[in-house]
């Protein structure tokens, strides 16, 4: 069973403090000592904290900038969603504080963002962080969503993603359906939850043909076109028929690693990937992938930060967008062998 959170009361008698101290470094008031602040922000971390109903029914909306974290290059993919979000929370007259670049995968910030008061809520976009330390942030009472996260969150914390498992057992499927029963598929890190879901939708759509799948056939690399060349190169001397990518850079180190074998795509070997981003029409042939709504995960990921710094409860708090198969060039037939 998950462990019941603490009371104010119960926080101030571990502290030794006042109800009334507990409270006012919960809401960043002034008028408390440094040291005392730490003792109860410890305790608060260590214990939990249930927050409070709102009295007479309603609360305040919470003021504040949105702190968007995404501690990656802002490519066509990171800078979809980022653009997205800053967009949307223009629309809603937020101002928005960016922290962004792989640099700032160093950075501890989550522990200081309650402590910001210039910082209302925040947006974070496939967090490198811990799940503990996100499940500490939110036992702290600080609204935030994560986009695309990387391990399975507790229910009580608000997320977006991509439908993961579907999308792949989509493009499996279109691959199965054109006569391919041998599909290597280089997979993201084995600790993502996307890389796991996704292999799952590759194992169902298998599966769905009478396929039993092959862990010789899989590969797991970081999501790039280097990983994504040298995964190929070793898969090719299987002799697979069809390759899928985790994503459209891996897909792209896949085609040249054919390219440098001499296969044809797709006549000799049909390659797909995942994300549609806009390095996959500028292939030759144009990729077959799965286009996940990446700009739309940043609206929904808005809409449901806004409804919790205006206090509204939320139905849903983990929101699953749909995916779509989109077939270009990169696929056909399986070639006989």
């Amino acid at each position: 069973m998950p462990r019941m959170r603490a009371t104010v009361r119960e926080v101030a008698a571990a502290t030794g403090v006042s109800i009334a101290t507990v409270s006012r470094v919960l809401n960043q008031q002034g008028s408390v000592a440094p040291e005392t602040r730490q003792l109860v922000e410890r305790a608060v971390e260590e214990l939990g904290l249930r927050a409070p109903s709102p009295r007479g029914g309603t609360a305040k909306p919470v003021a504040g900038a949105v702190y968007v974290r995404c501690p990656y290059v802002l490519t066509d993919y990171f800078g979809l969603i980022v653009s997205s979000i800053a967009e949307t929370l223009n629309r809603h007259g937020r101002q928005v504080i960016l922290n962004a670049g792989e640099a700032a995968q160093r950075e501890q910030v989550l522990s200081r963002l309650p402590a910001q008061r210039e910082v209302g809520g925040a947006i974070l976009i496939l967090p490198p962080e811990p799940s503990e330390d996100l499940v500490r942030l939110s036992s702290r009472r600080f609204p935030f969503v994560v986009v695309d996260p990387r391990t399975t969150l507790p229910r009580d914390i608000a997320s977006v993603s991509a439908a993961h498992h579907s999308g792949a057992r989509q493009v499996t499927a279109h691959l199965t359906s054109l006569g391919h029963t041998r599909i290597g598929v280089i997979a993201g890190p084995r600790e993502w939850l996307a890389a796991d879901a996704r292999l799952s939708g590759h194992s169902a759509a298998l599966a769905d043909v009478g396929i039993l799948p092959d862990p010789t056939l899989v590969r797991h690399v970081e999501p790039t076109t280097a990983h994504g060349y040298r995964a190929a190169a070793e898969l090719l001397d299987q002799r697979p028929t069809a390759l899928v990518a985790f994503n459209d850079k891996i897909a792209l180190g896949a085609m040249q690693a054919a390219a440098d074998r001499g296969l044809s795509i797709p006549g000799d070997l049909s390659i797909a990937g995942f994300d549609d981003i806009d390095l996959s029409r500028a292939t030759t042939p144009q990729l077959t992938t799965v286009r996940q709504p990446l700009q739309e995960m940043g609206r929904m990921a808005v809409s449901l930060l806004v409804r919790l710094l205006d206090r509204h409860e939320l139905e849903a708090l983990h929101v699953e967008l749909a995916t779509e198969l989109v077939v270009r060039g990169s696929t056909s037939s399986a070639a006989r062998r």
